[in-house]
């Protein structure tokens, strides 16, 4: 079995922030969150991490539809949530959906890759959640309540209590002292936060999509950017 490695190795991602690095704090139906610079989510009064959509195998899925990309998504993103947990040390770990690009990745993943997943959610508590893309993940359910909030793949746009979903894969464009940033972010508003996408090759949704129409109380939302070396948060008007 490969060990478990808590070093990145260098030149594929930079480092995501340590927790003693994160500045910012989301309460959330009354819950601490940190939002990481790897686009995950940490509760540390629950010692739990969250991650949306790695979308592993990405790149295969593509190259059975013709579009060639650089292999390397997964072992990429594989080693920025080995990093992430190495750095929260999470006792439960949640995959918000769309773990898998396809129900067909499961069984393409490399025998390392796979080892390397496996010993990852099988020293903590794992949920997996199943999202659009792999609604067949191992042993997955639609939704898994944590505390006071609902955690599923796809936000409910009826729901009236808290919610944490991913799926849209946030993103925002802003201006900042005359430099034009476009990047991915957390969003939330009191009842809803949505995720942003974790997996290397995946892309950003800018919030002004008509998908995101209705989800959010635009008076009160507001979004944390993750920027290249640090997440600056906004009102959601400023990005929209």
């Amino acid at each position: 079995m490969i060990p478990f490695s808590p070093k990145p190795r260098p030149n594929l991602l930079p480092k995501p922030a340590a927790l003693s690095e994160t500045t910012h704090r989301i309460v959330f139906g009354g819950v601490t969150f940190h939002p990481l610079m790897s686009g995950a989510l940490y509760a540390p009064e629950l010692s739990t991490l969250l991650v949306a959509d790695l979308h592993l195998e990405q790149g295969t899925s593509l190259a059975r539809r013709g579009l060639y990309v650089p292999p390397f998504d997964t072992v990429a993103t594989l080693l920025q949530l080995e990093t992430v947990v190495y750095e929260t040390k999470p006792h439960k770990l949640i995959f918000l959906g769309d773990s898998f690009h396809d129900d067909k990745a499961q069984v393409l993943l490399e025998p390392a890759h796979a080892m390397r997943l496996n010993q990852l959610t099988s020293e903590r508590d794992t949920v997996w959640l199943s999202g659009n893309h792999d609604p067949s993940v191992r042993q997955s359910t639609e939704e898994y309540v944590l505390g006071p909030i609902t955690l599923r793949h796809i936000p409910k746009l009826n729901h009236s209590g808290f919610e944490i979903a991913g799926h849209l894969h946030p993103g925002a464009s802003l201006v900042q002292r005359g430099v034009h940033l476009r990047g991915k972010c957390f969003v939330a508003d009191h009842h809803r936060m949505i995720l942003p996408a974790f997996g290397s090759y995946t892309g950003a949704l800018d919030l002004s999509n008509k998908a995101f129409d209705g989800l959010f109380e635009k008076k009160t939302a507001r979004t944390w950017f993750i920027g290249r070396a640090a997440i600056h948060s906004f009102p959601l008007k400023r990005v929209m």
